[in-house]
């Protein structure tokens, strides 16, 4: 059994072990997989592990032994899943195991968005209170959370706990989703309504055809002038070019984004520079107790599929 990942330097900078997955056969490990160099590479694979290597139909009917991908995330869109399971192919995700650690960059942006804490670290370090003329100093504006609405856009496992943590800190929460759900004690409102009515829009909904764009001139149009936008889902949940004519026009007060359209970021991304946007490298998901968990639901993943009861799977 031919077990090759794809590009693991996305889920370990060497601190964290593969070693469990030889018990399933011979493992190769490639550091990163240009898209020229899939197809030669998985060519003779029975099992591929891979986080964004894309895996085109062109991939999958070229590697004639495949019977296995195990996605390292949870999103699934550089799969054709489509022609996964046209071909037999299995695939699988790693569902849940980032929560905590979104949800803690969630919070991480909007503490310091409404309270400038980076401005004033700088003003510290360089001096300033050492001069001051009183005990405390506040050139920079500080808002409270509680008491603001935050609007959360998708309430699966991510999107429920940010909600959860939202109302400990005595925000009001809205909540848009395609399947409203029973036993909580938030509204679900149409996603019009969400947009005019939220201080905060925080986004934990997956890439699909009908949310590709979601954010765009318009939706920003209905939102509260002074509002913040938070996207640590996808980056194409967002037009680029509209959130940053948002921002610079005085639209949107900030903005938090762990993803962007194009990753890396591009020299000619619209958001570079953008007044009061913090982007951060897609790094939500990477505390190593974050990604040790990724690789041991990875490696149950794999030996589920093996002894015949896959699990997790999102093509079947």
């Amino acid at each position: 059994m031919k077990i090759v990942f794809t590009d693991a330097d996305t889920v370990s900078v060497g601190d964290l072990s593969f070693s469990a997955f030889a018990d399933h056969g011979t493992v190769i490990r490639y550091g990163v997989t240009a898209p020229e160099e899939v197809i030669e590479r998985v060519a003779d694979a029975d099992i591929v592990l891979c986080n964004k290597t894309l895996m085109t139909a062109e991939v999958l009917q070229s590697a004639k032994e495949l019977k296995y991908i195990g996605i390292l995330a949870t999103g699934c869109n550089n799969v054709d899943l489509d022609e996964a399971k046209k071909l037999g192919i299995t695939v699988t995700n790693v569902p849940g195991y980032s929560t905590e650690g979104v949800v803690q960059l969630v919070f991480t942006y909007l503490t310091e968005l409404f309270g400038n804490l980076g401005k004033y670290r700088a003003s510290v370090d360089a001096g300033d209170w050492k001069t001051s003329p009183t005990f405390s100093y506040f050139p920079y504006p500080i808002q409270e959370m509680a008491g603001k609405t935050i609007g959360v856009v998708g309430f699966g496992t991510i999107g429920s706990r940010v909600a959860k943590v939202a109302d400990a800190f005595g925000m009001k929460v809205l909540v848009n989703t395609r399947t409203p759900k029973s036993g909580y004690p938030y509204e679900f409102v149409d996603f019009d309504i969400l947009l005019r009515e939220s201080d905060v829009v925080t986004l934990h909904c997956p890439l699909t055809p009908q949310t590709k764009g979601l954010m765009n001139a318009e939706a920003f149009g209905r939102m509260k002038k002074g509002a913040v936008l938070i996207n640590t889902s996808r980056g194409p949940v967002i037009d680029e070019q509209a959130l940053r004519e948002a921002l610079d026009c005085g639209k949107l007060m900030g903005a938090g984004l762990d993803v962007l359209c194009t990753e890396p970021m591009t020299d000619d991304c619209p958001l570079f520079g953008a007044l009061n946007c913090i982007i951060t490298p897609h790094i939500a998901w990477a505390a190593a107790g974050t990604r040790a968990r990724l690789l041991g639901i990875a490696e149950h993943n794999l030996a589920a599929f093996l002894a015949g009861t896959p699990e997790n799977v999102v093509n079947g």
